[in-house]
């Protein structure tokens, strides 16, 4: 029997969002558009986790009077899937595996508990699927699960790994995974970092003195840095992104645990805000988890007008 289908995962995934937004949404009525409604509608998106500029351009649209009146809420919800498509096409863009000479090295950042060792995992069995030759890097070398976990993976997908002990040196893990990478032939480089955030200060001088090494043996190095995002902390996402764009110069965003608890409506509040590209998302364990999005798919599932794709 087979299991649920993408499209399946993906209604579950953004479905905390979706009932939200037309649960704050019942009632309001197209027909009455005046200011306190307008301001309802507005409220009802930003509670939605969809974030101010979505939100924004929705009431202007309504206030300008571009939909039919006699369609009601249906209406708003279809302005609402319009707006998010505008948001979400700009930044659906699959890691792109281009770089030249090889080996291409993405850092994968994130805090804690984030899913970024899982992740790792899918994305490195994605590109082997893809026919790249792929290795990893236990570069978060501060807990010892993280890389007796990313150690289990690599063996499961059957790809090379460089590790070290519980510890030890993040920096020279990634120098010695750079040369063996770049002696056998390696595409893709994925690098495990460590997710603590108490301590800012120290993450930066780690991720510098990682960006340093990696400087000496390929200055273009690191090709990608891409930050995993939890969908179920909501807006706390959000503050993540503000966080590692400074201490590490993010490149792109994945968002992983989209499934039946997640504020799925804060991919729309990010692709607002920062405009970083949003290479996939994960909404489920296995490997086949994890993929690129297409933004009217998602636009409408969100706005709970899937029916009509």
């Amino acid at each position: 029997m087979n299991g649920p289908s993408w499209h399946e995962k993906l209604l579950g995934g953004f479905r905390k969002t979706s009932d939200r937004l037309m649960g704050n949404l019942a009632g309001l009525s197209l027909a009455r558009l005046d200011d306190e409604t307008l301001d309802e509608i507005e409220e009802a998106l930003i509670a939605s986790d969809l974030g101010p500029e979505t939100a924004a351009r929705v009431r202007q649209r309504l206030a300008e009077g571009q939909y039919e009146r006699n369609m009601e809420e249906l209406g708003i919800r279809l302005v609402v899937a319009e707006e998010v498509e505008k948001a979400l096409q700009k930044v659906a863009k699959p890691l792109e595996i281009e770089a030249f000479p090889r080996p291409q090295v993405i850092l994968v950042i994130g805090v804690n508990g984030s899913g970024k060792t899982t992740t790792i995992a899918k994305l490195a069995k994605t590109l082997v699927d893809q026919d790249y030759g792929v290795m990893l890097a236990a570069g978060d070398t501060f807990r010892a699960a993280a890389i007796g976990q990313l150690r289990t993976w690599a063996d499961r997908i059957g790809v090379p790994i460089v590790s070290g002990a519980e510890g030890g040196d993040a920096a020279g893990i990634v120098y010695e995974a750079v040369k063996q990478a770049t002696a056998t032939g390696i595409d893709v480089l994925i690098v495990d970092t460590a997710g603590r955030l108490q301590n800012k200060r120290e993450l930066m001088d780690e991720l510098a003195k990682i960006r340093r090494v990696l400087g000496r043996l390929n200055p273009a190095a690191p090709h990608d840095v891409v930050l995993v995002l939890d969908a179920t902390t909501g807006q706390n996402a959000l503050s993540q992104i503000e966080v590692f764009k400074e201490v590490a110069g993010v490149t792109g965003l994945v968002m992983t645990k989209l499934d039946g608890t997640a504020r799925g409506g804060v991919l729309v509040a990010a692709a607002e805000k920062y405009g970083l590209p949003i290479h996939a998302i994960g909404v489920g364990e296995k490997a086949d988890d994890l993929r690129p999005f297409d933004a009217r798919e998602v636009s409408r599932i969100i706005a709970g007008v899937e029916e009509l794709l």
